[in-house]
């Protein structure tokens, strides 16, 4: 005699449930109740669970199955007398039923259970057993630029434990890095997951970033803005020697070629230098008189083009 299951108790389900429902409940409790999440003491426990849980749903979810079940009770096993369930009225007559696809048939629910958990089965002495890859993590590493564009070794941490990650040069804000086996450990001996390390580029003290490309603002003074000369300018890499024309206005921007950024494929990007003309920090007498000299020399007002576009 088979004990009465009720499958939709079984999946704390109600008889008029939805196939989305059943399969809801199913996939939430079979991840409860799943043997290898419970430790060695419980796991007996876990598996009576999970066996009822998977013949409940293996009925349920199929609408032939579960037609006959509500109609006739659960005993679905070769050659054992069913066993009406309470308040069911069979009429006096007996009946008898093959195995319809039960847990034996572990092939078809092996690919089901896969592509409901994205677990892949091992079949073993003892039966199947699942297992999973574990999830992929994200974090964000904030690099300075001089490492963006050379590349080099960082040391982060991520939860408790500390990576050192190779930096490839060329990178840029939003460059995701894949750390592999470096994400959650799997469940049931499964692979672990992934790393994704997204790039930010820390904000530099001199360089302005815009792709490939760098700005630095380098002031001169207004001799060497009407004069012209030669003069040092920073770059990502040192030091480099710039000729900066006469009559050179303040904002005026100059181009380094190929002294930007490391790109990933090959190559790099451009510097700009944009002047910014300054007065000397101390003025003396005589220095006074000279500026005062050079305006009278030169009496126009460079404001009038500004009002002039205004039409006032």
């Amino acid at each position: 005699m088979t004990e009465y299951k009720d499958y939709y108790k079984i999946l704390g389900l109600k008889r008029g449930a939805s196939e989305d429902e059943i399969k809801k409940a199913y996939k939430k409790l079979a991840r409860k109740y799943h043997p290898d999440l419970h430790p060695e003491d419980k796991k007996s426990w876990a598996e009576e669970k999970f066996k009822d849980i998977n013949e409940a749903y293996e009925v349920l979810s199929d609408p032939k199955k579960r037609k006959m079940y509500d109609q006739l009770g659960s005993n679905w096993k070769s050659g054992m007398e069913f066993k009406t369930p309470p308040g069911f009225d069979t009429g006096g007559i007996h009946f008898e039923f093959r195995n319809v696809g039960g847990m034996e048939d572990l092939g078809g629910f092996s690919d089901f259970f896969e592509t409901l958990f994205g677990r892949k089965t091992q079949r073993t002495a003892r039966g199947a057993t699942w297992s999973t890859k574990g999830k992929d993590l994200q974090a964000e590493v904030e690099i300075p630029l001089e490492v963006a564009h050379n590349g080099g070794k960082r040391l982060i941490t991520v939860g408790s434990k500390q990576l050192e990650v190779n930096i490839p040069k060329g990178v840029r804000d939003g460059t995701k890095i894949r750390l592999s086996g470096q994400g959650e450990p799997g469940i049931g001996g499964g692979q672990a997951g992934d790393l994704y390390l997204r790039i930010k580029i820390a904000p530099h003290p001199v360089f302005e970033v815009d792709g490939d490309e760098v700005t630095v603002e380098v002031p001169i003074m207004p001799w060497e803005a009407v004069l012209g000369t030669t003069i040092d300018v920073p770059t990502i890499d040192g030091r480099v020697s710039m000729k900066i024309p006469p009559m050179s206005q303040s904002g005026k921007k100059l181009r380094l070629k190929g002294k930007g950024l490391n790109k990933k494929g090959g190559g790099r990007g451009d510097q700009y230098v944009k002047l910014k003309i300054v007065i000397p920090k101390r003025i003396d007498k005589k220095s006074k008189e000279l500026f005062r000299k050079l305006g009278e020399l030169h009496p126009e007002n460079p404001r009038e083009e500004l009002f002039r576009r205004l039409n006032r």
